[in-house]
């Protein structure tokens, strides 16, 4: 991809993280990239092309994060999963935004082939929960396509409200203490 690509991308992921897939027109990413509407055809034969590749970078970029995660605990693994999803959400905030919202606006076996690709990043969550419960590190009724939805309803909408390069590690220490120990705490009375 040649540098200019790369800008385009770039320019594309912050502009469709602002305005929206559907807010960002050719010409705006042609005047953000300074050059005329046409020239943009020299790159991309389409605005989806764009998007295409920012959602996918996201989810190769989520999928990373959590592949880093070392063998473990389970409760360990959780809390630096959340971690790393967080620490993606801050370093790529415009990647993280297009992954959460606007991949909607793919079309056909794009579409398909991204929601799969969230489907199979959702189950690697799952799976972490799971195997917290066969292990009985976790509570053995547990239910855990919930546990994993609340973890990933936390993780994914920090996009809204997360600054760019922000440290995340003890906003995901805080975040996995609620979602792990729960809201009553251990000095509620019954």
């Amino acid at each position: 991809m040649s540098a200019r690509r790369e800008e385009l991308t770039r320019i594309a992921a912050r502009l469709f993280a602002e305005r929206g897939y559907q807010g960002t027109s050719l010409a705006d990413l042609a005047d953000e990239l300074g050059v005329q509407k046409p020239s943009l055809y020299h790159h991309i034969a389409s605005k989806e092309d764009l998007l295409w590749e920012v959602a996918w970078s996201g989810a190769e970029a989520f999928h990373a994060a959590l592949d880093g995660v070392p063998p473990g605990r389970a409760a360990d693994r959780i809390r630096l999963a959340l971690r790393a999803h967080l620490a993606v959400v801050s370093g790529q905030l415009s990647l993280a935004t297009v992954f959460v919202r606007e991949w909607r606006f793919l079309t056909g076996e794009r579409r398909e082939r991204f929601a799969a690709e969230r489907r199979r990043y959702e189950e690697r969550i799952r799976d972490l929960f799971r195997d917290g419960v066969e292990r009985s590190e976790l509570r053995t009724d547990l239910d855990v396509a919930t546990a994993a939805l609340l973890f990933l309803s936390a993780a994914n909408w920090a996009y809204t409200w997360l600054r760019a390069d922000s440290d995340t590690d003890e906003l995901a220490d805080r975040l996995y203490a609620a979602l792990l120990d729960g809201m009553r705490g251990y000095a509620t009375p019954d």
